[in-house]
């Protein structure tokens, strides 16, 4: 991590920068290909959430959030052996709740879309029948 802070340094200042035992910090090629790695990762995650934020929106990006916080503390409890107290478990099924409510609103939400949706399908084919209805009347005449 010094390494990190002080490369930067030497690259400014250049030999008037000194260093205890006068040797001189070389990045290896194993840390450049790490850093590489780490910054496709950070970009990559920053990209996912760009994308899933702008096809639903910040609440979903955070109900996420809390799913994958209850798959880290599954993973903490079953494999590293970590303590989950009482009052952990009822942190925990509050969150679980609050999904549940937030994922059965939406859900009531979008059936309640596809049923405005369907009537207004049928207002729009039965204002046409009306049409060719009286078309068909003045025609008649």
């Amino acid at each position: 991590m010094s390494l990190l802070v002080v490369l930067p340094s030497y690259l400014s200042l250049g030999s008037s920068l000194s260093f205890p035992n006068s040797e001189i910090p070389q990045v290896s090629i194993s840390i450049t290909s790490s850093l590489a790695q780490n910054s496709l990762c950070a970009f990559a995650l920053n990209l996912a959430v760009f994308l899933l934020v702008g096809k639903t929106s910040a609440l979903t990006m955070n109900v996420a959030g809390v799913v994958k916080d209850w798959l880290l503390i599954a993973f903490s409890w079953s494999v590293i052996k970590d303590t989950v107290t009482p009052i952990n478990l009822l942190g925990y099924g509050i969150a679980f709740l609050g999904v549940a409510y937030y994922n059965h609103a939406k859900l009531q939400a979008l059936k309640a879309k596809e049923v405005e949706k369907k009537a207004t399908q049928v207002d729009d084919e039965s204002g046409k029948l009306l049409e060719e209805k009286s078309a068909e009347k003045s025609s008649d005449n």
